[in-house]
């Protein structure tokens, strides 16, 4: 181990220059890999835009159906469905049968 640090030394005492191009340009690589602006948050950036435009979308999926829904809410048939589904309403001579889930 002291002779690999030996050689290092050495290296760095014979060529400087060298050295000091090699610290920078490893420097610049790790900050472009895992800088603010770096690769590894791009990458992560990029995988959170795209849940959220899928779940934008199905957002607007959901807008669609319940504007559908607001704009049919006023005919007849609609409030009577309703009215047969959430409250039990009846015609008259209809018998309602009441089906539970256990």
């Amino acid at each position: 181990m002291t002779r690999f640090l030996a050689n290092i030394w050495d290296f760095i005492c014979t060529h400087p220059v060298r050295f000091m191009i090699r610290v920078l340009f490893f420097t610049s690589v790790l900050f472009f890999i895992f800088g603010d602006f770096g690769l590894v948050t791009r990458i992560v950036m990029e995988v959170e835009n795209r849940s959220l435009e899928h779940r934008q979308a199905a957002e607007q999926k959901k807008i669609v159906a319940l504007r559908n829904t607001i704009r049919n809410a006023y005919l007849p048939d609609s409030v009577e469905r309703v009215a047969r589904e959430r409250y039990n309403f009846r015609r008259k001579g209809e018998s309602v049968f009441m089906i539970r889930e256990q």
